[in-house]
């Protein structure tokens, strides 16, 4: 049946200003407050079925992250609960996630020595990190800082994760276990263990089974494939006794009661192994957040504002950091699984919470025979959902470099890893901008006829020039790494004039700032064509440009009046004041 979208509840809405400034910090208050209590049987419906997702989930990721399975539930009660105090959302569910166990093991797996206690450690500190970094941003009302990565480079970032954590869930799908040093040398490992026959076919069956099954399911939007999947298997293996007959690796019981307040301390040798990896998680886990967020505010027409989601992203990181969690980010599986299960609050996530901390507390043996294959196919099939290839091909057709551009940061995650590869996708993103500023389109205008206005010569061949005025358009802002190059082109397209130049004007529409150095070769560039009795002239350039060469200092040596409104009125001005016979 299909039911229109709720209309949001008012409270969303952001606080106006009679409303204390620390009231706004919690926009659960504010549903608390309005909170109709006929959604109250759908949010807690909503939860509970939530909770069934949110325990395989939460133990396969934690297993993918490379601390005990037991951690992933931590993980899941912890900042369900405090997001929905903080977060601005009203549906979005947050919790492991499979594009941050990549960079959780990178950091984890060499720093702790096969040591539980201490990969935990280690990964509650990240989660610090990711915390503070997202809380700083979003007071800071930095929201705007996952645009600078362009969509062609998160595609082979998150290309680079989701190959990462394939490579390393497949040993456990097939229950062996290799030295892992990285995703090329994991698969030479899994292939030698495989010729050895090392492989524990049992085990694999069950996870292939799993993983099968799940795939098939996801075409279902409204059938949960990862809980059945779970569950087969698990009734398989503990009705048949798999574990003990044929040695099939399992989950075994899990530790009675709720995660406690502890302060993970780190060596200082870990400490910025440990500070890279952080920030990684928190610029992966707002990224995918505030898509995630900004889709589904569209979807329930409800306002979000991306800095308080920073915020509500941030605490429950830092939240999930004391109480032995590790780094968590927004779900796109399991949002979508609240929303069909009829979610319209916060109160839905708090609900699950309650159904994992009442798991913990009086059922904790209902998961031991749930097999390692199952949970690895669980991790997989998210994996395979990260992929990004059909509109990458698109980006292929129709601007190859771009495409070109992403796959070589997927190369970087894959060969160098996960936080060094989310560092060479921002080297990368901010490179990409450099060269677009750095070697931009110029070009000499002309007056075409039939055409209104001045246009490109290179376009149209038969162009009229105005006789000794150079018409130079600049399409890019006037920076430091491009200003040397601005002068050369301005003396090249005199040098290539027919006859003899007065006047060189700029058509500086384009041209959004200019810096020091820029507003220097300007200086520089106007004494130049003085001494060869060419003028400089500039049209259509922005008042906060102008405000700038003023600031810079830059018409105390050029002159004041050297601008005009547009390049029609410029050519008009240049055949007035030389008296030069031209019809435009």
């Amino acid at each position: 049946m299909n039911e229109s979208p709720a209309t949001p509840p008012t409270t969303l809405a952001r606080p106006t200003t009679t409303q204390s400034s620390w009231r706004r910090w919690l926009p659960g208050l504010q549903v608390l407050r309005s909170y109709q209590m006929g959604d109250l049987p759908k949010d807690l419906l909503a939860g509970l079925v939530l909770t069934t997702m949110l325990v395989p989930v939460g133990i396969a990721y934690a297993e993918a992250s490379g601390v005990p399975g037991i951690y992933g539930l931590y993980a899941s009660i912890v900042p369900l609960l405090v997001y929905a105090l903080f977060g601005p959302s009203r549906i979005l569910v947050l919790g492991p996630d499979s594009a941050l166990a990549a960079i959780i093991l990178a950091v984890v797996l060499p720093l702790s020595g096969g040591d539980p206690m201490r990969a935990i450690a280690l990964a509650s500190a990240m989660a610090l990190v990711c915390g503070l970094v997202c809380i700083g941003a979003g007071l800071l009302r930095l929201g705007f800082i996952t645009e600078l990565l362009s969509k062609p480079i998160r595609y082979g970032y998150m290309n680079g994760i989701a190959f990462t954590v394939l490579i390393s869930q497949t040993p456990k799908l097939f229950d062996i276990s290799v030295e892992s040093s990285g995703p090329l040398r994991e698969v030479l490992n899994v292939g030698q263990a495989l010729l050895a026959g090392q492989a524990n076919w049992a085990g694999f069956i069950i996870g292939a089974g799993t993983l099968a099954l799940i795939l098939v399911l996801e075409r279902f939007k409204r059938v949960p494939g990862i809980l059945i999947g779970v569950v087969a298997a698990t009734l398989v293996v503990g009705s048949l006794g798999l574990d003990v007959s044929h040695g099939v690796k399992v989950l075994g019981p899990m530790p009675q009661g709720l995660p406690g307040f502890v302060v993970p301390w780190l060596r200082a040798e870990d400490l910025i192994t440990v500070l890279i990896g952080g920030f990684a998680a928190a610029l992966v886990s707002f990224a995918d957040t505030s898509v995630l967020s900004r889709t589904y505010a569209a979807k329930t027409r409800s306002p979000v504002d991306p800095n308080q989601e920073m915020v509500g992203l941030g605490v429950a990181n830092l939240a999930t950091g004391l109480f032995q969690g590790f780094p968590v980010s927004s779900s796109s599986s399991r949002t979508p699984v609240a929303e069909a299960a009829g979610s319209r609050t916060q109160l839905t996530g708090v609900f699950a919470a309650l159904g994992v901390a009442s798991l913990l507390l009086f059922a904790p043996k209902l998961l031991q025979h749930l097999p390692n294959s199952a949970l690895a196919a669980v991790v997989i099939a998210a994996a395979i959902g990260l992929f990004e290839i059909k509109d990458l091909k698109r980006i292929y057709r129709i601007q190859r470099w771009e495409c070109w551009l992403s796959i070589t940061c997927f190369v970087g995650v894959v060969v160098l890893g996960a936080v060094p590869g989310i560092g060479l996708a921002v080297v990368i993103a901010v490179i990409e901008f450099l060269w677009d500023g750095w070697r931009p389109h110029y070009t000499v205008l002309g007056r075409v006829d039939g055409v209104r206005g001045y246009h490109d010569i290179s376009r149209y061949p038969s162009a009229r020039l105005v006789p000794g005025l150079v018409l130079f358009r600049w399409d890019a802002p006037l920076f430091f790494a491009n200003a040397e190059l601005f002068q050369k082109c301005v003396l090249e397209a005199i040098a290539r004039s027919t006859t003899e130049v007065r006047r060189v004007v700029v058509a500086a529409e384009p041209v959004t700032s200019v810096d020091v150095t820029s507003a220097d070769m300007l200086v520089e560039l106007e004494q130049t064509l003085r001494a060869a009795n060419i003028e400089l002239r500039f049209a259509e350039m922005k008042d906060p440009v102008k405000d700038k060469l003023k600031r810079l200092e830059v018409l105390d040596h050029i002159g004041r009046d050297i601008f005009q409104p547009t390049v029609g009125a410029a050519v008009d001005a240049y055949l007035e004041e030389h008296g030069v016979d031209w019809t435009p």
